[in-house]
């Protein structure tokens, strides 16, 4: 695209009156010497579409239609031909030639001028023209910008994605827990994230995260998070010291006020407790049988936020098929076309249904429970899963 569209204009005027060239630089000197216009002249169809191959920058054309070699009805149907959106033909007849005036508007030009032309119209046609380029010039633009930004943010997405973990069973030697998540963006990227890792041989540490806003900027703070959370965890620290840990670091890259919730727990695989901190996120359900309860809260606060916080950690212990299945507020408050939110009183009924079946099946049917509810409904936030379960020593 023409960068320079709204800098300088390049009109061509196209007729085959010698004495008209001299006149109309006449009238626009001003504007030529500073720059805002520049003339291009040729003296029929033929000549026109010669210089317009060579000044493709040519943007407004002023046309004759009775010329010889080729009149400027013709030219016309030729330039339609290029479908080009931001080059416009402006026709010029006598007033009593209003049928091929006519034949004009149909074949696509702008506007029309009467003979003898007067340079005060001839002015007010140039100007309008030019603004009708220049909208369309900028809408052109707004558009290749919009394809540009959509490519970025499926990129993205794709790079999100892969950082996320994917392959299940992520540990297929280990039968003492099993462990699946996923997240469903709410838009082409989200802020949402899981992760787990193994520690040592007894121990797998396990994450989710809720960033605060949506879109780019919430993805990078997104990967920011995840990766400091993994890279501070698999050190084998308390999960205390490294939420104060990743909080301080957060706290001095931060901008823009983001912050995330996060639930971080240590599964120990010989007894099935596990040590937790909960930073200001939605409360995991313990599924122990017909059983669902509530994890307690640890009063630790959103990462992000107060860099000397220092966070506290608690205990629970998971006996052999217990299983602890955390999630995001992106599942309890999604809506529906009554502007209901699924709510944890849905959430509980659906673990209280699913809560011996599979992990796998418990994660991915209760991403299919909150569609059903949504029932089409466009979601504002992310929604994400992460179902343990411990098996004890087998």
């Amino acid at each position: 695209m023409d960068d320079k569209l709204n800098v300088k204009m390049k009109i061509m005027i196209v007729d085959d009156e010698v004495d008209l060239e001299p006149m109309i630089r006449q009238k626009f000197r001003k504007q030529i010497r500073d720059g805002v216009y520049d003339f291009v002249f040729a003296h029929n169809g033929l000549e026109a579409l010669a210089k317009l191959i060579e000044q493709p920058e040519i943007r407004l054309i002023l046309s004759d239609i009775n010329m010889p070699e080729m009149d400027g009805l013709t030219l016309l149907s030729k330039l339609k031909e290029l479908k080009s959106p931001w080059l416009k033909t402006v026709i010029v007849s006598a007033y009593g030639d209003m049928e091929n005036i006519r034949t004009a508007m149909n074949r696509g030009a702008f506007d029309f001028l009467t003979k003898p032309i007067s340079f005060d119209d001839l002015e007010i046609t140039i100007n309008k023209t030019i603004e009708e380029i220049t909208m369309i010039w900028k809408s052109m633009q707004e558009h290749d910008q919009l394809i540009s930004i959509q490519q970025d943010l499926q990129t993205a997405r794709e790079i999100q994605q892969a950082i996320l973990p994917k392959t299940f069973p992520p540990f297929p030697n280990r039968n003492e827990f099993s462990i699946f998540a996923s997240m469903t963006p709410a838009k082409e990227v989200g802020g949402d994230f899981f992760d787990f890792f193994l520690i040592d041989k007894d121990r797998l540490g396990f994450v989710i995260g809720d960033v605060s806003g949506k879109g780019v900027s919430a993805a990078i703070f997104m990967a920011v998070s995840r990766t400091l959370i993994r890279a501070t965890g698999i050190k084998g620290i308390s999960t205390e010291e490294c939420m104060s840990y990743v909080n301080k670091l957060l706290c001095s890259e931060s901008v823009s006020c983001m912050f995330v919730t996060v639930f971080y727990g240590i599964l120990s695989t010989s007894t099935g407790e596990i040590e937790y901190v909960n930073a200001g996120h939605n409360p995991p359900y313990v599924l122990s049988g017909n059983s669902i309860n509530r994890v307690d809260m640890t009063g630790g606060i959103i990462l992000g936020c107060i860099d000397d916080f220092n966070y506290s950690s608690k205990k629970l212990k998971l006996n052999p098929g217990d299983s602890l299945f955390l999630f995001t507020d992106g599942v309890t408050e999604a809506i529906n076309r009554n502007d209901e939110m699924y709510g944890e009183e849905s959430l509980i009924a659906f673990l209280k249904e699913y809560s011996s079946h599979p992990i796998e099946e418990v994660v991915k049917e209760s991403n299919l429970s909150v569609t059903r509810f949504s029932d089409g409904t466009p979601q504002s936030d992310d929604i994400t899963l992460l179902a343990v379960r411990y098996h004890g020593l087998l």
